[in-house]
C-alpha cells in the first residue's frame, strides 16, 4: 500500500506540474494529503492496516486548515526565492559594475566569477533559510489533523519543538539528504521506498517529541 501511496503521489504531482497553476494547486493541497496519511499512520500504530482511502483522509479532516498551511508554506517559499534572486542579480550586478570601473569594459572573467559569488551566496542564503522553513512546517499537518490547532500555532509550535530538538533535527536533515542522493541514483527508484520512510518518519518523530519526550 506504501508504494502505491508514493506512485499516486508521483503521478499526480507529474500531472499537476503539467497543468497551468497546477503547481500552486499541489503546493495547497500536500498538506492535506500529508494531513491524510498521518492518519494512515496513526492506524498502523493501533494496529489498523493501511487503506487507500487514508491518502484522502485530510480532505474530511481539517481540510481548511491544512489548506491554508500550504498557502504560508508557499508563501514562504516565494519568499525566500525573492530574497535569493535579490543577492543574485545584486552580487553579479556589483561585480559587473566593480569590472567596468576598474578597465573600462565588461570583464567576462569578473562577470563569471559574480555569477560564481552569486551561485555561491545563493546556495547558502537557500540553505540557512529553508531550514527554519523546515523547521515551522515539519510538524503542522500532524498538530493540525491530531490537535485540531489552527495553522499559525501549528506553526509556531512546530518550530519550537524543533528547534527544541535542533541537534537531532539537523541530523536527521543530512541523513535525509544522504539518503535522497542514494535514492535517486538507481533510476529514482529508490524514492518508492524512501518516500513511504519519511513519512513514516515524520509520524514517528511527532509521537516521539509530543507524547514520548
Amino acid at each position: 500500500m506504501w508504494i502505491l501511496f508514493t506512485v499516486i503521489l508521483v503521478v499526480a504531482s507529474v500531472v499537476m506540474n503539467l497543468i497551468p497553476l497546477g503547481g500552486i494547486a499541489l503546493s495547497l493541497v500536500s498538506p492535506v494529503l500529508l494531513g491524510g496519511i498521518m492518519l494512515g499512520c496513526a492506524a498502523i500504530k493501533e494496529g489498523e492496516p493501511l487503506e487507500l482511502g487514508h491518502l484522502f483522509a485530510g480532505f474530511s479532516t481539517q481540510a481548511g486548515p491544512l489548506l491554508l498551511v500550504g498557502l504560508l508554506y508557499m508563501v514562504g517559499t516565494i519568499a525566500i526565492m525573492l530574497v535569493i534572486l535579490a543577492v543574485v542579480i545584486g552580487s553579479v550586478g556589483a561585480s559587473g559594475i566593480a569590472a567596468m570601473l576598474a578597465s573600462g569594459d565588461l570583464d567576462p572573467f569578473a562577470a563569471l566569477g559574480g555569477m560564481l559569488l552569486g551561485g555561491l551566496l545563493a546556495a547558502l542564503l537557500a540553505l540557512a533559510l529553508s531550514i527554519p522553513l523546515l523547521m515551522a512546517f515539519w510538524f503542522t499537518a500532524p498538530l493540525v489533523v491530531f490537535h485540531g490547532l489552527e495553522p499559525i500555532a501549528a506553526i509556531r509550535t512546530s518550530f519550537g519543538a524543533c528547534l527544541k530538538n535542533i541537534v537531532p533535527f539537523l541530523i536527521y536533515g543530512l541523513i535525509g539528504l544522504v539518503l535522497a542522493i542514494a535514492a535517486t541514483i538507481p533510476l529514482m527508484l529508490g524514492w518508492l521506498v524512501l518516500v513511504p520512510v519519511i513519512m513514516a518518519s515524520i509520524h514517528a518523530a511527532y509521537r516521539d517529541v509530543f507524547f514520548e519526550a
